[in-house]
């Protein structure tokens, strides 16, 4: 089992992987290692238009996010889950970055806007809901969700979005 320190190292890691990767590509990227709650890096180009970038760094093959409800509306029916409409994105022109921790110069970046990282965790949510009669086996409750690197491989190394987002 991870440490907290280990995870905080990890996070800090994939931050500043991502922010070396935007600087090598001609943008000024500021770290704010934890400090906002929505997004991990700013970067702006020469003209100063600017993007804000959430990182989401793992040694593993998944990323895990702790309550579905940042996504979209769950209502509980008894036991069951029922899924509602989506959420709003908290930052505007937010962008993520999943970052792979690998081996030295083997590190892997998926990068999305979050509404359609939204709709990939809503996707998941659902169709495991009905995988499962739209109740959480384990535990009812639960509003854990995730996401696996095999979801994100369509978006491997797609540094334009952080581009195409810049205002």
């Amino acid at each position: 089992m991870a440490t907290g320190r280990s995870n905080k190292l990890v996070g800090q890691t994939g931050e500043y992987l991502v922010a070396a990767e935007l600087s090598r590509r001609g943008l000024i990227a500021t770290t704010f290692t934890g400090n906002v709650p929505d997004y991990d890096i700013i970067a702006s180009d020469a003209t100063g238009r600017h993007v804000s970038v959430q990182v989401k760094a793992s040694r593993g093959r998944s990323w895990q996010f702790g309550d579905i409800t940042r996504y979209c509306d769950i209502k509980f029916n008894g036991h069951r889950q029922v899924v509602g409409k989506a959420q709003p994105c908290p930052v505007r022109r937010l962008v993520v970055v999943f970052v792979t921790l690998g081996g030295e110069r083997d590190d892997r970046f998926y990068i999305l806007t979050w509404q359609r990282l939204r709709d990939l965790l809503v996707r998941h949510h659902v169709a495991y809901l009905r995988k499962h009669g739209g109740t959480r086996p384990k535990q009812w409750k639960s509003l854990h969700s995730g996401i696996v690197e095999q979801s994100l491989l369509p978006y491997r190394d797609r540094w334009k979005t952080i581009e195409r987002n810049l205002r």
